[in-house]
């Protein structure tokens, strides 16, 4: 028992920064991160050991953002965030000083970009999962995807300086 505790300490949070940072809406996030748990639980014996747990997690996590993103207005939601200029949610004065103003910029940068290079800074940055493991969710090789967060983040980069 106490070894599934530590593995929920080290995967939860990054599952949740994954879908905060694709929902950007703080409830969805936390629910989203339960059901993945949720998920494993019922499906554990299906896990076949071809791939890291953190790895079929996070496959997981990628089903139910898709599944979340169809039975919502997905398209509405996100007009209504960029019209609204929606951030991220704020509680404390110690987050405000955590999530700065060059964070929030960089996130609604990362949320800007097209569907798979963002998934793939997403995965790396906020999942911390390894190119390789990066590859088995979105069904490239571990090349194509080490030059994609390398091209993506250098265009991140650029249009920061400007």
């Amino acid at each position: 028992m106490k070894e599934l505790e530590k593995i929920y300490k080290d995967i939860q949070p990054k599952i949740y920064a994954f879908f905060l940072v694709n929902t950007n809406i703080q409830a969805v996030a936390e629910d989203l991160t339960h059901d993945v748990f949720y998920e494993a639980c019922k499906s554990i014996r299906s896990f076949q050991k071809n791939s890291t747990l953190q790895t079929w997690l996070f496959s997981i996590a990628n089903n139910l953002l898709k599944k979340y993103y169809r039975s919502t207005k997905y398209e509405k939601q996100l007009q209504l965030i960029v019209a609204n200029e929606k951030e991220i949610p704020e509680k404390s004065l110690e987050e405000k000083m955590i999530i700065n103003e060059e964070t929030k910029s960089l996130i609604k940068q990362i949320q800007a970009l097209d569907d798979l290079p963002k998934k793939i800074v997403v995965l790396r940055i906020f999942g911390e999962l390894s190119y390789k493991e990066i590859g088995e969710l979105v069904g490239k090789t571990e090349n194509y995807v080490r030059v994609t967060f390398h091209r993506t983040k250098l265009k991140l980069q650029k249009e920061t300086e400007a």
